[in-house]
Formats: C-alpha cells, structure tokens, sequence
C-alpha cells in the first residue's frame, strides 16, 4: 500500500497545568516539576481531597464562553502565532477546525439546573454560553473560518483522532489549514464519575509505578496548525504527521482488552501509513494514565511491538485531560521530537513485575527520525499518530 503524503505541522500551542505555553510546559517537564491540588474552581463531598492538576488561568472578562473553549482558543492563539499566520493572512485561505472533547460545554452548569429545580427563575446566561461553547465552532466563529468544522467527541482519543482527521482534510483537499487537537476543562461531575469508578488517586499519579493507585484529572489544551504543501510552501515545518491509526477493542465499557487487540492494530495501521518500522521511532508519548489496567495493556504492547525504544508519560506533569490529552500529548511529542531529547516519566521508581517494559527515569536522547503519540480511551478507542522530523531546527 502507497503511504499517504506526509501533512506539515507549522505550530503548535499548549496551555495546561504545567505551563500557560508550550516553552512553558516543555520547561517544566525537564525541570521535573508538577504541583497537583485540590481543585479550588469547585467541590465535592469527598472526605479526601483528590488532587488534580488545574490551569491557573481564570480567563477574565471573557463570560461568553465556557472554560473548555476558552483554553482551546489560548492554544489556538499560540500554535497561529507560532506558525506565523494572523488573523488577516488567514482571510484568504479555507480554515478548518477539529477539536477533541469529552466535557466539552456541557457539564458546568450546575448551578442554572439546580435554581430551576428548585423552582426558582434562573438567569439564561449560562445556556447562551453553552450554546456558544462548541469547542470547534466557537473557535471558527472566534477567527471567522469558514473551512469544515467538527467537535470529536470519542473520549480519552478525542484530541488523537482529531488531529488525524484534521490531516485526511488536508490531504483531500478540503482546506489549506486546519486547527487540529483538544481541550477539556475540570469538573465536578466528572470529577465524581472517576471518583465513582475507583481509578483515581488520592495522591499524585506515577504512572507504571508498581505502587500507581490511579490516575489524577487534569485540564486545558493542545492545537496542532496542519497545512498543506501549497500554503506552506518554502516555510519551514516543526514536524510531518505522517501516520495515524486508529481501531477499537469492542471488549469492554471502560477497560482496555486484557491484550492491547485494539491498541496493537492502531500502532500497525500508523506505522503502515507512515512507511515505518520499529527500527525508526525514537519515543513513544504513551497514554499512561497511572490505572493498573491502563498501565499493564499499554506496557505489554510497547513490549511486544517496539521493544528497547524508549517511552514516558507526560500525565505526570499535566494529569490525565481526557479530550485534551491527544492534542496536548501531541504538541509535546512534536516539541521533544524537534529537541532531541525526553524528560524522565515522573513519579516512576518501582518496576511493577507484571509490566514488561518501564519508562525512562531520566532525560534520554531521541536519535531516532520518528515519534509515536498513543490515547486508549473509554469504549475501547485507541488512536495512534506518528510524528517525523521537520526542517526547522532545534526548539
């Protein structure tokens, strides 16, 4: 099979706990540096403050919008402007947007539905909000994109699949540009649904860890400006999306198939699309959550599939984004991939016997021409992308 055209990735953007920009969060993740909390936007009747790891910024002045579109929008500024486009360049051009979610615009309106239980005569504020929050058609309203627009909502994969949609646009014809990856923001209902499931842990998440007792929730966004070969022309690229894959288990509801079936297909359909064998990926992004069964499926694979080469989890420093975690695990993956190098998987110190191949525990070189992302999500959706090096130089 003829691989697909290689889709150039321009700019990136990053707003998460671990920094308000990408240099920011990259920065931190060397440093190895995480402050996971109790969250302060919200609270629950938990007797134990289950700590995650919150954007500090409020977003000030703007109340049109809910949180999940607001963080979108800052990544969006960021990976444009890093790019190189404005607002007025892009007016020519058709602009399409994919953005992942899972809590998207609809789970923090708590407060309206509570009053109109009560019988009382709440504001309408918060619904026009929600109607205006669609995390993609608010940032095509935002920037007046007119190109095709969609909200994936696939769960943990949102962000990975979006970008992978994104490039099948580009390579289509579609548009010339597209705004590809995800943004969640925190929140109490669902703070209380992993709660509820037992996979959170009442203490900062170490991923693979034989001690991890579950994962930390996190928020914010990643945004990926994918254009094609006419638009980019000269200009150089941070990185080329050049495979994607996805495929699902059909197992179970919320836990990975005991073997990875469906992660294993995804990672062979990416690395068929992208001409590459295992001899050439430098890293993996892995998905690491810090749950056991997340961390057992995905350990295995990498072991059977792409023994030696090395991999970490970056929710260790930004904790688990559900629909934001593919977008901002992407960014991250590019921005390594360009610097040669990864961070240590933090939190890691106890090989767990049951996981047959362990993250890197300190800064290690990434010599090799390829990068892996990988989400595994709820339902059994397991998403893939392969990043390879672009002409820009170092970050």
């Amino acid at each position: 099979m003829r691989s697909p055209a290689p889709v150039a990735v321009t700019g990136l953007g990053c707003i998460c706990a671990a920094g308000r920009t990408l240099p920011e969060t990259l920065a931190a993740l060397f440093r190895g540096e995480r402050a996971p909390a109790p969250p302060r936007r919200f609270a629950t009747s938990h007797p134990t403050p289950f700590p995650v790891f919150e954007v500090a910024e409020d977003f000030a002045g703007r109340d049109d919008l809910l949180r999940t579109s607001l963080l979108a929008l800052a990544a969006a500024d960021e990976a444009l402007a890093d790019a190189g486009w404005s607002r007025e360049s892009l007016r020519p051009l058709r602009v399409g947007v994919c953005l992942g979610t899972t809590v998207g615009s609809a789970m923090n309106n708590e407060e309206f539905y509570r009053e109109y239980r009560q019988g009382q005569d709440p504001s309408l504020a918060p619904i026009r909000r929600f109607l205006n929050s669609n995390p993609a058609a608010s940032l095509a309203k935002e920037y007046g994109f007119d190109g095709p627009c969609q909200t994936v909502v696939n769960a943990c994969s949102s962000g990975s699949d979006a970008v992978g949609l994104a490039a099948a646009w580009i390579r289509a014809g579609l548009c010339d540009l597209a705004l590809a990856g995800g943004a969640d923001e925190l929140c109490r209902t669902t703070c209380n649904g992993f709660h509820a499931l037992m996979i959170a842990s009442d203490a900062p998440v170490i991923p693979f860890d034989r001690r991890r007792k579950g994962l930390n929730l996190g928020e914010g966004a990643g945004v990926l400006v994918l254009e094609s070969e006419a638009v980019r022309g000269s200009r150089s690229a941070r990185a080329f999306l050049r495979g994607y894959g996805a495929a699902c288990d059909a197992h179970h509801l919320t836990a990975p198939h005991p073997e990875g079936a469906g992660l294993q297909r995804a990672l062979i359909e990416a690395l068929a699309e992208a001409g590459a064998t295992a001899a050439e990926i430098a890293f993996v992004n892995a998905h690491g959550t810090g749950t056991a069964d997340n961390d057992r499926v995905e350990s295995r694979v990498l072991a059977a599939m792409l023994p030696q080469v090395p991999f970490l989890s970056t929710k260790g420093y930004t904790g688990h984004t559900l629909g934001a975690a593919g977008g901002i695990e992407a960014a991250l993956t590019v921005a390594c991939l360009e610097r040669g190098e990864i961070p240590a998987s933090i939190g890691f110190v106890e090989p767990d016997p049951e996981l047959p191949a362990t993250p890197v525990t300190q800064t290690t070189a990434a010599t090799g021409e390829l990068a892996i992302s990988q989400s595994l999500a709820f339902g059994g959706n397991n998403a893939v992308l392969v990043f390879g090096r672009g002409n820009r130089g170092k970050a």
